[in-house]
């Protein structure tokens, strides 16, 4: 089985300016690219599970966003970084509009966008991490049983609790990521 690395997308790949859904606005944060990477390196399968409310709220389109998603892609593959998927929830229960108006069990912090990536990949989730920056994004690793759900906070000190770890930046996740898997770090005192 696969470890899965689960990444939210606006305020863990991207600078979160609020329903980001144009090439020009999309500002990678500093570190995303080596994190994936050390993560590749040491096994973990990179997926992306993001709740895309905008599109339900009709701020922009499914058009919209898979184009702006094929964008992100190319930058990684550009560093050969394989993003195993995107998985996207375009509905709102309560502000979206039309058909995008309703529950999923893919919003976060419903687990389905990370359980169907199990069944997808074959993923042991009982080695897997999660890194988000909202309550949902590790409501989700929670109830998915991710073994660690790591919220990435500016304000939050390092810390660690029962399942959920905080890191105030991307390179301090890679760091930790780099000795919790690599044998080689684990065996130095």
């Amino acid at each position: 089985m696969t470890r899965g690395l689960f990444l939210d997308r606006d305020g863990v790949i991207n600078v979160d300016k609020g329903y980001v859904h144009r090439v020009e606005d999309f500002v990678f944060l500093p570190g995303i690219f080596e994190l994936c990477a050390t993560a590749q390196q040491l096994g973990f399968l990179p997926i992306v599970v993001t709740n895309q409310a905008g599109i339900g709220r009709g701020y922009y389109t499914e058009g919209d966003y898979l184009q702006l998603t094929d964008w992100m892609l190319e930058r990684f593959n550009a560093r050969g970084i394989r993003i195993g998927r995107v998985y996207h929830c375009p509905f709102h229960p309560t502000a979206g509009v039309g058909k995008y108006r309703r529950d999923s069990y893919d919003r976060k912090p419903n687990p389905g966008m990370i359980l169907r990536a199990r069944a997808d990949f074959d993923l042991d989730l009982t080695q897997s991490v999660l890194i988000g920056d909202k309550d949902s994004d590790i409501g989700a690793g929670r109830a998915a049983g991710v073994a660690y759900n790591i919220r990435l906070s500016p304000q939050l000190s390092i810390g660690e609790g029962a399942m959920e770890l905080a890191f105030a930046d991307l390179a301090t996740i890679e760091d930790w990521l780099r000795g919790r898997s690599d044998p080689a770090c684990a065996r130095d005192p």
